[in-house]
């Protein structure tokens, strides 16, 4: 359920976005506000790059994109143990490429929290 503070903020983004797509088709050129990845960007980086190769989840292209495979690792759903095994294994590589530091000792440390963490604590419960 949305709160009708949610609902306003909804309604407010899309009508941002819709006024932002109409002047782009009329031709003005307006910035983007994010500067990750877009779509198109995305679609086209080979499965490589990406923590979770098969799902093609995670970008590790760069230092941000590992902070936030690592910020989102226990979101992913719909992945195995040992694919997980495999993306941290990744996303560790990557961090030392960028020369970011890692605290966890292991992806499941990072499991305590979010859906995924969640959905296995009840199963075994």
């Amino acid at each position: 359920m949305a709160t009708t503070k949610q609902k306003t903020a909804a309604r407010r983004n899309i009508k941002r976005a819709r006024t932002v797509q109409s002047r782009r088709a009329s031709g003005a050129t307006i910035r983007r506000r994010t500067s990750g990845l877009s779509t198109r960007q995305q679609n086209r980086l080979p499965a490589e790059k990406f923590a979770f190769t098969k799902k093609r989840k995670e970008p590790i292209t760069d230092a941000r994109h590992v902070r936030n495979a690592i910020a989102r690792f226990d979101q992913v759903e719909g992945v195995t143990e040992a694919e997980r095994d495999t993306a941290w294994k990744r996303i560790r590589a990557a961090a030392r490429k960028f020369g970011i530091e890692i605290h966890a000792r292991g992806w499941r440390s990072l499991m305590k929290g979010g859906k995924t963490g969640a959905r296995r604590r009840r199963a075994r419960g």
